[in-house]
């Protein structure tokens, strides 16, 4: 049997194959009114396709704990009830086709606050529905960008109870997983990195005191989070610098500590947080460093990063780098992609009972 194709269980929830889906911003929502944060049809279309296709594992996109936690005013949020309803309907969908449905949980911090990608990305104000961003320190991403705010001790308190709110009405809108985002330069990735960590109180400083936020957010979501559901982290393995910066050694550490800390999962990407890091971009170019932390740890990984290829998927997993591989723009071009992997290696896929005539 493909190895790609073999059912992976995390606790007490199966996940029929190893083609995931990671977390993408749609940047679709409404900005502001009651729609805000809302899933719509467009995002319901989205993910409803990949869940026909075949996708065994789909994770909603980074999903704002709070409105100042999203990326854009276009982001969706999880924080009141009239986005857990309409979640509901996406997650009945993907759960009908066979699919396990997951939710990223997020903050941006310092990258929050900016405009759509396709319209540039650039940093909004108040006349175009933004706000100001907060951050461990007061340093600017990069230049053209605002310096934000430092959160002080009760602000971060406050934030990871926002975190634990938002895994509470996951629940109620129907997600079988969660991930808490440390990844990619936002809030929590923030924290844990010295380059973009200057504090010298609890949450500053020594490699302890950096990583406090983020298992502080874990013993909350845990606490809410059900013992039969995993909970996943997804990290930037390193910033991609030669001084300062978080690194892949602190990155097999802190798996070690998010294992304890009841992580069942840590989904590896890399960089996000350094403007001016150059990172070598080339198929599968994160993959070593998920293989490194599933060698050198007991907590099981998730490789991203330019996977494309059904032979070079199937030989990640087989050969043992990873648990999983999870398929980002190659999604997006093709909804379907684990369907034909599976024809082309004679696994098994939920294909729908309407779609019969194309296997």
């Amino acid at each position: 049997m493909s190895a790609l194709f073999e059912p992976y269980t995390l606790r007490e929830v199966t996940i029929p194959n190893r083609v995931w889906m990671p977390p993408m911003c749609q940047y679709s929502a409404a900005p502001v009114g009651p729609d805000m944060g809302v899933p719509d049809d467009w995002h319901f279309a989205h993910y409803a396709a990949r869940a026909a296709g075949g996708t065994g594992l789909i994770i909603v996109e980074a999903t704002g704990v709070s409105p100042e936690g999203r990326i854009s005013p276009y982001d969706l949020g999880i924080w009141n009830d009239t986005q857990v309803e309409a979640f509901r309907r996406i997650t009945r969908f993907l759960v009908s086709q066979g699919t396990v449905p997951g939710i990223q949980l997020a903050h941006a911090g310092r990258k929050a606050s900016t405009d759509q990608p396709w319209k540039g990305g650039a940093p909004v104000g108040p006349d175009a529905h933004g706000w100001q961003p907060v951050a461990p320190s007061p340093l600017a991403f990069a230049d053209g960008h605002p310096v934000p705010t430092e959160l002080t001790v009760a602000q971060i308190q406050e934030i990871v109870g926002q975190f634990a709110d938002a895994a509470r009405r996951a629940l109620a809108a129907g997600f079988e997983v969660a991930e808490v985002h440390g990844a990619h330069g936002y809030l929590i990735n923030e924290f844990l990195s010295p380059y973009s960590n200057h504090r010298t109180d609890e949450y500053g400083g020594s490699y302890e005191n950096r990583t406090r936020l983020a298992l502080q957010v874990v013993d909350a979501v845990r606490e809410v989070w059900p013992d039969d559901k995993p909970l996943f982290f997804r990290i930037s393995a390193t910033d991609w610098l030669e001084e300062n910066g978080w690194t892949a050694d602190d990155t097999v550490r802190f798996a070690a500590d998010l294992r304890a800390h009841g992580i069942d999962l840590l989904d590896v990407s890399t960089g996000g947080n350094a403007a001016r890091a150059r990172i070598p971009v080339g198929p599968g170019y994160q993959v070593p460093f998920a293989a490194r932390v599933k060698a050198e740890t007991s907590l099981p990984v998730a490789a991203v990063g330019l996977i494309t290829d059904v032979e070079q998927a199937e030989k990640i997993i087989a050969n043992g780098e990873a648990d999983a591989v999870l398929l980002g723009r190659e999604l997006l071009r093709s909804p379907s992609w684990a369907r034909h992997a599976a024809r082309e290696l004679g696994g098994d896929v939920h294909v729908p009972d309407q779609y019969h005539r194309s296997v």
